[in-house]
């Protein structure tokens, strides 16, 4: 399915975590990595002026020799720009199909590379993203780790607000499940407010409507492939309800689209998706809005 992604790194010990839990993507067809390392142009005059470029170039070589290590084959480049930039116009003008970030703590734009330039990506991108979520280790200086294991085809989570983004999104599940995924679980999760201003007789009206949405994606799944298929349909808050489901059922990527119902109102699939990296230990797939 994916065939040819872009690992960007800043060569921080967030990035080290990241380029070392990535083997699960050979399951999903992933052969050529290019390992992409912008530098802002202040950055790149300073590295002009100084005598001391060879550890930066040691540590490229070192990330590279780790994907390489995971059966990648890898090219390591370094550009000059503004990176949200130059990672979404090599990600177009080359016809990578995938592009892998990281997401360190529960901000995503109170960090370098793997924090704002991600927001930066993400809103930007006109490819995949998958983001990978990483921590600080405690008592460990500057080390960081990838909050999962690294394996990406045991359990999928796949949230959906039936809107035609998500319809776009479920077309690259399908794919997935395709590759030979164990589990799935859709889940919608129902507003609260709006929920609130229902009687009973349309709530159940409601929730049967849901289910047989949900039951269609399903069958189209199994026509695809065999996987365990669980159905969920949950009232509350979705940023919420879908963390609380990655960590309860053990859910190894969560894939969702990048935009909803409404652009401005960002009803579901907006801020929600920036909201689920923030706080998912699982990574997140975001397939973007076609343009």
């Amino acid at each position: 399915m994916f065939k040819k992604c872009i690992v960007a790194t800043d060569l921080s010990p967030a990035s080290n975590a990241v380029v070392s839990c990535l083997g699960g993507l050979k399951d999903y067809g992933v052969e050529d990595c290019l390992l992409l390392q912008c530098l802002s142009f202040a950055d790149a005059a300073s590295t002009a002026y100084s005598y001391h470029t060879e550890p930066l170039e040691e540590l490229l070589n070192i990330q590279k020799t780790t994907l390489e290590q995971q059966g990648f084959r890898v090219e390591a480049r370094t550009v000059v720009g503004t990176p949200k930039l130059e990672i979404n116009r090599i990600a177009v003008q080359e016809n990578f199909d995938l592009v892998v970030i990281g997401a360190q703590g529960h901000s995503l734009a109170e960090e370098k590379m793997l924090g704002g330039v991600a927001y930066g990506v993400i809103n930007k991108t006109s490819k995949p993203v998958l983001v990978v979520p990483v921590e600080k280790e405690i008592g460990n200086g500057e080390t960081c780790k990838p909050l999962y294991g690294g394996g990406l085809r045991d359990h999928l989570l796949f949230a959906t607000d039936f809107s035609a983004i998500a319809d776009h999104a479920f077309a690259y599940l399908e794919k997935l499940a395709a590759e030979g995924v164990k589990k799935i679980t859709l889940v919608h999760i129902q507003d609260k407010k709006t929920l609130e201003q229902h009687s009973a007789s349309r709530l159940e009206e409601s929730n049967q409507r849901d289910r047989e949405r949900l039951e269609v994606l399903k069958q189209a799944l199994l026509e695809r492939a065999t996987p365990q298929i669980e159905l969920e349909i949950l009232p509350g808050t979705p940023c919420q309800e879908i963390t609380h489901l990655v960590r309860e059922r053990n859910v190894q990527m969560v894939i969702m689209g990048t935009q909803g119902r409404s652009f401005v109102e960002e009803i579901f699939l907006g801020s929600v998706s920036h909201n689920v990296i923030r706080h998912s230990v699982a990574p997140v797939l975001l397939i973007p809005v076609p343009r």
